[in-house]
């Protein structure tokens, strides 16, 4: 295929510190000189420096170099929230790349819900393990519902993404907008258990009120 022409148009927004963009290669690009980037068709690509208009940095694999930036964004939209995703699809693979790539696992998305609270609220253990394996990820951040991660795994019933997350240092203890406890909102008796217990809650009021309730279904 013919190189194509340099793009014409005026710079985009950089994005911001922290951040990566993240981009699927509308066509394959061969390169010409030993600080470009080769890739293929389809290849996801991690933009890393916007600054020059025409040739921006990227990472593809563990490859990183110049693009011409008019063979990504032509067509096609970023996807702007990679770790959301893929924490929310269970997948590793793509979590793997955007983690070496620097994508942040601390971003907020549109519900103020980090990477954390979508790999929790689905019980998608391998992914919640490697992102709490991340030095700085932070367990206990809110949503714009005031839940934390600990408060996603328990209403989805994850006895055993309620467990990781304690072992991580989770607070069972953080009340929602409503005013909830994690172990508020759980149905399982096992996640009760883990919760009440982390909690400190092991009074017989609370374990009538709550638990006999949900053994009598």
């Amino acid at each position: 295929m013919a190189n194509r022409p340099r793009p014409t148009r005026p710079p985009p927004l950089v994005p911001k510190p922290g951040q990566v963009k993240v981009v699927q290669a509308l066509y394959k690009y061969d390169a010409q000189q030993p600080d470009e980037l080769s890739f293929d068709e389809g290849d996801t690509l991690y933009i890393l420096d916007m600054s020059d208009s025409n040739w921006w940095k990227a990472k593809c694999g563990k490859r990183a170099g110049l693009i011409p930036s008019n063979y990504v964004s032509e067509h096609t939209e970023s996807i702007d929230y990679p770790l959301h995703e893929a924490a929310k699809r269970g997948n590793m693979d793509f979590m793997s790349e955007c983690i070496a790539n620097r994508v942040s696992v601390n971003g907020l998305d549109k519900a103020g819900s980090t990477p954390l609270h979508w790999a929790a609220h689905g019980g998608h253990m391998e992914c919640l393990k490697s992102l709490l394996e991340v030095g700085n990820c932070e367990v206990d951040v809110k949503n714009k519902l005031g839940d934390t991660p600990l408060h996603s795994a328990a209403w989805k019933n994850h006895a055993e993404a309620v467990q990781m997350l304690l072992s991580f240092g989770a607070h069972p203890n953080i009340r929602n907008n409503d005013g909830k406890l994690p172990v508020e909102l759980t149905k399982d008796p096992q996640t009760a258990a883990l919760l009440k217990e982390a909690a400190g809650l092991t009074s017989d009021r609370y374990r009538e009120g709550y638990v006999d309730d949900e053994d009598s279904d």
